[in-house]
């Protein structure tokens, strides 16, 4: 893939290069062709900047990966075997067996990165560089700060404390560091954050880089971090036998200490980045209309990359750091995701769990067991499912670019229907299956396909085409599920009702009215729709401690199958018709794909035996 950052990178090489042709003095004494050196780079603006940028590849595509952060939660699963999310997802991996590990948090990777800011750093404060533009140099340490800011608390979220290095190390160095203890690692990340700020504010900086906002919402997801029971230990060790046996705790969170005041600080974070902020429709004092709230939810995931009818790219307002693609960019995320029957490949489809957290439009649960939602059960349901789940029947895009006239309809087939062949019925299975006539392998175990980040656009058909939807890391909606959660925690139960409904009135749901508990509760749920596909689930199950009863339940599937009503038929093509057909919607538990356990060691990442052997002061985390 070719992110927007490596073509940048791309160009400043190619620079690079040509200044070093250019200024050959001798045949022989020529500098490697590849390479530039680390003297010259500090005494050039333009080389500093590439270098700088060169840093934000360590964002990746953000979490546009073909395999995702949702598929180690309650959110979705991964189709396709022999990833390694399997073995995460059965508490199997081990320092030998690391399942999958992603570079946007996998150990060596962040460390390289944190290496690169740590140069930058070093050499623009330290006055060991001839850059005489002040203005320039602050920005790319404000750069440098946040970023490396972000690295750490990668690596803190999926490891809890690590070696601090805030220098670049020479070959002689000592390589063997103990691990800092998580309230170390908290407070080196805050002042990180500190520094962005400074270096940032007032600086106009191009889409995609680092500003002071996302510094000051890296501040806030750190302090709620903090405050979060697997990071009091007090209340970690009540609730896991793991934790409670392990000799270090410190390096898994706080041993003592006021919870509350990290709760206000936590707080006081959040309320910063809605000062400082704008969001999208966060004023509304009613709901909207459910198609309004499908159409604002559409156009916060679409980030302002859609050019759909009825997509507001006035939403990339809700943005606060996002990492963005060009026209030269492969990001295929429909590909990756979208239905076989378009020739695309299934590989984080939602599982049934997620489906049936959505509640119904006027707030109530949905339930299997109430007869009349069970026989239509994607009717009248939280606007934002429209938005974000592909389920039997739903409207999509024309089939006919990618598949051919098989499907006049363009809509999701993942039952088995009743068709009539000459005077036969026949019974055939839906083209977004594994049993497709398109492609029966690339499809669906779960019976539904996602909708939230592929583009909308009919004329982009992910087999063919790239989107160009932002990855959003930090989004405004975010900062206020954490000014919420603090406020809760703190029992300040009307400022959290109020900002929790203004979420929901966006969506076009209606308000909530409990307090306390049942607050707690109504508020991650709403966080648990809200931030679907964003990388949050994953953390926020762990962090509230509630993983056992949520990440470790068996995964559901849901079975279609449609029968011709007494006197109705239908011939080739098929298409979604109740008035012809008698639906039959089947929730099933399957373990065949995987089969998902929890164990408490999967709180916290395991660093791996090589990792280990290099570093005898690294300790390993608890369960491993």
């Amino acid at each position: 893939m070719r992110p927007k950052y490596k073509n940048i990178c791309f160009y400043a090489l190619a620079l690079i290069a040509t200044i070093g042709n250019s200024c050959k003095k001798d045949f022989l004494a020529v500098e490697p062709p590849n390479q530039i050196s680390a003297e010259l780079v500090w005494k050039d603006p333009a080389l500093a900047q590439g270098f700088v940028t060169e840093i934000y590849n360590g964002l990746s595509v953000g979490g546009f990966n073909e395999q995702m952060l949702s598929s180690l939660s309650d959110e979705s699963l991964f189709t396709h075997p022999n990833r390694g999310i399997d073995l995460i997802n059965a508490g199997t991996i081990n320092p030998t067996t690391l399942g999958w590990v992603d570079d946007t948090y996998g150990y060596n990777p962040m460390y390289n990165r944190i290496r690169s800011c740590n140069i930058t750093i070093e050499r623009l404060e330290g006055g060991d560089n001839e850059i005489a533009d002040q203005s320039l140099k602050d920005k790319l340490l404000g750069e440098a700060y946040f970023l490396r800011g972000y690295f750490y608390q990668q690596l803190l979220r999926y490891y809890g404390g690590v070696p601090l290095i805030s220098k670049s190390y020479a070959l002689n160095d000592d390589f063997a560091v103990k691990r800092a203890t998580y309230e170390e690692c908290v407070a080196f990340i805050l002042a990180d954050c500190e520094k962005a700020i400074g270096y940032l504010t007032g600086v106009t900086m191009d889409k995609g880089r680092s500003t002071a906002l996302a510094a000051m919402a890296l501040k806030s997801r750190v302090l709620l971090y903090a405050a979060s029971d697997l990071h009091d230990i007090p209340t970690a060790k009540t609730k896991s036998s793991v934790i409670n046996g392990f000799s270090n705790p410190e390096f898994l969170g706080y041993l003592s200490g006021d919870r509350v005041a990290r709760w206000a600080a936590a707080q006081a974070a959040a309320k910063a980045v809605l000062d400082a902020g704008t969001g999208y429709k966060l004023n509304l004092t009613a709901p909207v209309t459910p198609e309004e709230g499908r159409a604002n939810y559409k156009s916060i995931a679409m980030g302002g990359g859609s050019k759909a009818p009825g997509v507001d790219a006035s939403a990339a307002a809700e943005l606060i750091f996002a990492r963005y693609f060009i026209d030269r960019s492969d990001m295929r995320y429909g590909r990756a995701n979208g239905p076989n029957g378009y020739h695309n490949w299934a590989g984080n489809t939602p599982i049934g769990l997620l489906v049936d957290d959505y509640e119904m439009n006027d707030g109530t649960p949905f339930s299997w067991n109430n007869p009349a939602q069970k026989a239509a059960p994607y009717q009248n349901r939280d606007p934002r499912f429209y938005a974000t789940i592909l389920y039997d029947g739903a409207d999509w895009k024309p089939r006919n670019k990618v598949s051919g006239n098989v499907d006049p309809a363009n809509q999701i087939q993942t039952g088995e229907y009743d068709l009539l062949e000459g005077s036969n019925v026949v019974t055939i299975k839906g083209l977004d299956t594994r049993g497709s006539s398109i492609e029966n392998w690339n499809g669906s175990w779960t019976g539904y396909y996602t909708h939230k980040f592929i583009d909308p656009d009919p004329n982009i058909v992910e087999a063919s085409n790239p989107q160009f939807v932002p990855w959003p890391f930090f989004r405004y909606t975010e900062a206020v599920f954490n000014y919420v959660e603090a406020s809760i925690e703190l029992g300040q139960d009307a400022v959290a009702r109020e900002w929790l409904n203004r979420i929901r009135f966006r969506s076009g749901m209606p308000a909530i009215t409990s307090s306390g508990a049942e607050l707690r509760e109504d508020y991650r749920q709403e966080r648990r729709i809200e931030m679907v596909y964003e990388e949050q689930r994953y953390h926020d199950a762990r962090r509230w401690m509630i993983a056992p009863q949520t990440l470790g339940r068996k995964t559901t599937y849901v079975k279609i199958i449609g029968k011709f009503k007494q006197g109705n038929t239908m011939t080739a093509p098929y298409h979604y018709d109740p008035e012809i057909y008698n639906y039959t919607y089947t929730p099933t538990v399957e373990t065949a794909q995987e089969n998902r356990k929890w164990e408490d060691k999967i709180y916290f990442r395991p660093f791996s035996r090589d990792e280990i052997n290099r570093n005898n002061q690294l300790i390993q985390n608890p369960g491993y």
